[in-house]
């Protein structure tokens, strides 16, 4: 630990000691276990399983309590949310990014609500999928510290609806906010049906449109007096060059970054599904680049909201800060090696993971760096190596839960109890898949047979 006498190391780390005790107080029942669950989390680097986080010494409990805890306990997501809007210290106007990803549980059959989620993949022509929860994160974006998001919501999202939970989050943040915030989302979000979700939401949102879409520009005019009048307007498809009309603006500058970039940009363009969400649209084309599927020579972005302000399009390349936070929590953070029976257990020791990291957050200035032999010193430290050198600060600080309290040796399962095997649930399917899977079941006179074999006729069957 570095400058541990100086006054503005005690300010921060008393400012740590309140972060942590407000956030003790909303973590409700099994509140010590929990706390000291995250603590733990930080000092075993390595662990092979959930329960050799109680061989930490931070948890000063039975290895049974890891799992009590996560059973009994409910953390007041609100008041967390609350507490880490009120610790940003940052812009006037701060960013958020948005994106869900997946926690995947294969075999787990007995776990409710499962579904087919999306999870990238290295190997060719392997479908980009897996079976588990999907869960919804909602972040801030500091300025001028690379590698860094502070998550404030990390939700389990129900009935694969992963647009409809990122719109209600939104709407949950911007009611603690007294400015109006920037949210920038990918092109998983680029539809009628988000925009129309955070239609009445005070924010601006910084979306990436996917590069096969067709939008519409003003309505049409009338041509006769008969008949309603048109709603739709010209089409504007991505694909087809022909399709586009003159910019209202053209730009061209020369980024240190991504080299010469040619900027075009259309106002009042729309979705069909969303005629009253305007967009200003800006298509980016690097003059010299690759034109690779990982750096693509166009790439379309979309503004809606208030006015934007200037070069709003760079906004986007700090998206891509919450992809690292997502990799970081599932192997520093072990977010996704436990195997909960239930959804409750998992949400629950997810909403641990924003603590931890708002934790790192603000020891972060005051750890000394402890560099791997392997590795070379920095100075501005990333969250891994901020949780490196974070077990000489917590034997500063302390900690504010309570020691634990032996409750003598349990009864046991009681004799003669019966044991019932747990409820298999099927794995759930999206409405169309339902709709497509029952046409193809209802089966009409007249249909063409199957193909293969004909199955043999039972010998009970009547000749």
């Amino acid at each position: 630990m570095c400058n541990q006498h100086s006054p503005s190391a005690t300010e921060h780390f008393n400012k740590l000691i309140q972060f942590r005790q407000a956030a003790y107080a909303l973590l409700g029942n099994a509140c010590d276990a929990q706390f000291e669950l995250t603590d733990a989390v930080i000092q075993m680097r390595h662990i092979q399983s959930f329960v050799e986080l109680s061989c930490a010494p931070a948890f000063r409990r039975k290895w049974s309590s890891v799992y009590e805890a996560m059973q009994d306990g409910r953390p007041d997501r609100e008041g967390l949310l609350h507490l880490y809007l009120t610790t940003w210290s940052g812009s006037e106007r701060p960013v958020f990014v948005g994106d869900h990803t997946a926690w995947p549980r294969l075999s787990a059959n007995t776990l409710a609500d499962r579904s087919y989620q999306y999870q990238s993949t290295r190997i060719p022509g392997r479908m980009p999928v897996t079976i588990g929860h999907g869960y919804s994160t909602i972040a801030i974006v500091p300025e001028d510290c690379p590698g860094w998001v502070l998550p404030v919501l990390h939700e389990r999202v129900t009935g694969q609806k992963s647009i409809l939970k990122a719109a209600e989050q939104l709407r949950q943040v911007c009611k603690h906010m007294n400015v109006r915030p920037i949210s920038v989302w990918d092109s998983g979000y680029s539809n009628a049906a988000f925009l129309l979700a955070t239609q009445d939401i005070q924010a601006d949102k910084l979306i990436r449109l996917r590069t096969n879409l067709c939008l519409e520009g003003s309505t049409k005019p009338r041509r006769s007096m008969r008949g309603a009048a048109p709603k739709h307007g010209i089409k504007f498809k991505f694909k087809d060059p022909n399709t586009w009309w003159e910019p209202d603006q053209v730009l061209e500058e020369n980024d240190p970054k991504f080299g010469r970039l040619k900027i075009r940009i259309w106002k009042g363009l729309r979705f069909s599904k969303a005629l009253d969400c305007r967009m200003v649209v800006a298509q980016v084309e690097h003059l010299e680049g690759a034109g690779s599927r990982r750096k693509p020579k166009i790439i379309w972005f979309a503004w809606v909201g208030e006015d934007p302000p200037e070069c709003w399009w760079k906004l986007y390349a700090q998206r891509y800060r919450i992809e690292h936070w997502y990799r970081f929590a599932k192997g520093r953070l072990h977010w996704s090696l436990p195997r909960f029976s239930t959804s409750q257990q998992s949400q629950c020791w997810s909403d641990l993971m924003p603590f931890i990291t708002w934790e790192l957050w603000l020891a972060r200035a005051w750890v000394a760096d402890q560099p791997l032999p392997w590795q070379k010193p920095k100075t501005n430290l990333s969250p891994g190596r901020v949780c490196q050198g974070m077990q000489n600060i917590l034997a500063v600080i302390g900690t504010p839960s309570r020691v634990c309290k032996s409750r003598g040796i349990p009864s046991g399962w009681p004799a003669g109890r019966l044991r019932t095997k747990r409820e298999r649930f099927q794995v759930v399917r999206s409405e169309r898949w339902v709709a497509i899977r029952a046409q193809q079941k209802a089966q009409k006179d007249g249909q063409k047979a199957k193909r293969g074999r004909p199955k043999k006729p039972s010998s009970s069957a009547p000749a």
